[in-house]
């Protein structure tokens, strides 16, 4: 039974670290390199980015819980910690072969791994932080 009086949102924070190169192959590589700076490094580089996943929805009556944190835990270990940790997005990741894996692109990607795993009446958001002064949010504020 679900609470119609208040929403709510739950938040869980979770870490994985990954390679990439920003750049764009329909591109120069002084145009890339000019645009892209360091990031275009043909080496690639690497982040620990921090993930925070923020479920609202209304509070079950039977459990006071918008959904239970060891279900979500499992479905972001599942759907993108095992996906993305220690990989080259480039060349490990399909979703990268031709959308080029800036922090915005990773986390709409992980908007929708995880919001085909969730019922369809949670609202979900993404905020992922590529450094600790660097993050974006999908979808954005209004």
């Amino acid at each position: 039974m679900i609470n119609n009086q208040f929403k709510t949102s739950v938040f869980r924070k979770e870490s994985f670290n990954a390679a990439h190169r920003l750049h764009n192959a329909n591109w120069s590589d002084e145009k890339n390199k000019r645009i892209f700076g360091k990031c275009n490094n043909s080496h690639f580089h690497g982040h620990n980015y921090d993930l925070e996943v923020c479920i609202t929805g209304f509070c079950d009556l039977d459990t006071g819980y918008v959904i239970d944190i060891k279900i979500l835990s499992d479905i972001i270990k599942s759907s993108v910690i095992n996906k993305f940790d220690h990989k080259n997005l480039n060349e490990e990741l399909t979703e990268f072969k031709s959308l080029n894996p800036t922090a915005e692109n990773i986390a709409f990607v992980i908007y929708n791994l995880l919001i085909a795993k969730l019922p369809k009446e949670l609202e979900l958001k993404i905020r992922l932080y590529e450094t600790r002064k660097n993050y974006v949010e999908y979808p954005a504020r209004n």
